[in-house]
């Protein structure tokens, strides 16, 4: 859509106060809200209950949007733009390492907002059915009906005459065990001989339907000398 405002009428105050629609605006507006809040609040908020992210990918859905309609006459290359803010976003707008799954959704709340606010050529039903595709499209992939989810976590083990081949049943099942996990895969990374210890990575069947953010270590911490 083109807002006619122009920026050296604007430096000149010729500008109009309202020359555009604004019920076009708010109609848009209201389904990108509508849509970004659905995705966040009941997809992937439930699972994660990270309030930071939830509050992340809301206030950068709605700032996309406002961006991009309200600057939608100025002549520059949207795709370049958002490719650079999605890049610095990701590197630069972070205190830790953002897991694969934020990103993910990162990247979707930011293309919905660009199609929201940029989709002047289709109908209302055709964004609408756009916008529901995304939704069902998250939908299926966060349920376990279509995917399994197997968690992993990274333990530092301590018994390392199980790590044998020959006693991978044994190792098994003292993991179970001692975490009480249901550990249905096992790979064993670096052994210290010295310390008797040895790296294990497990891989098992989450009990609730939570996304554990840790999972994404796989680096036991350094032990300070």
């Amino acid at each position: 859509m083109d807002i006619p405002i122009d920026l050296a009428d604007a430096a000149t105050g010729d500008a109009p106060v309202l020359d555009w629609n604004m019920w076009y605006f708010v109609a848009h507006f209201l389904i990108n809200f509508i849509v970004v809040m659905i995705i966040n609040r009941l997809l992937y908020y439930p699972k994660s209950k990270r309030r930071d992210y939830f509050f992340t990918f809301t206030l950068i859905g709605v700032s996309i949007f406002l961006m991009i309609f309200l600057l939608g006459s100025v002549k520059i290359k949207v795709g370049f733009a958002l490719g650079l803010f999605a890049i610095f976003g990701i590197i630069r707008y972070r205190t830790e390492s953002v897991p694969i799954r934020e990103m993910t959704y990162l990247f979707a709340i930011i293309a919905i907002s660009v199609i929201n606010a940029l989709a002047s050529e289709i109908t209302y039903l055709e964004l609408l059915f756009t916008n529901l595709i995304f939704i069902l499209t998250i939908w299926l992939l966060e349920s376990k009906r279509w995917l399994k989810h197997i968690s992993c976590k990274v333990i530092q083990y301590d018994k390392i005459a199980l790590i044998t081949p020959d006693k991978k049943d044994e190792l098994l099942d003292d993991l179970k065990k001692r975490t009480g996990l249901n550990i249905n895969k096992i790979e064993i990374g670096n052994i210290d001989f010295l310390k008797d210890s040895a790296i294990i990575k497990v891989y098992y069947e989450p009990l609730t339907d939570e996304v554990n953010t840790a999972e994404a270590i796989f680096k036991m911490p350094k032990e300070n000398e």
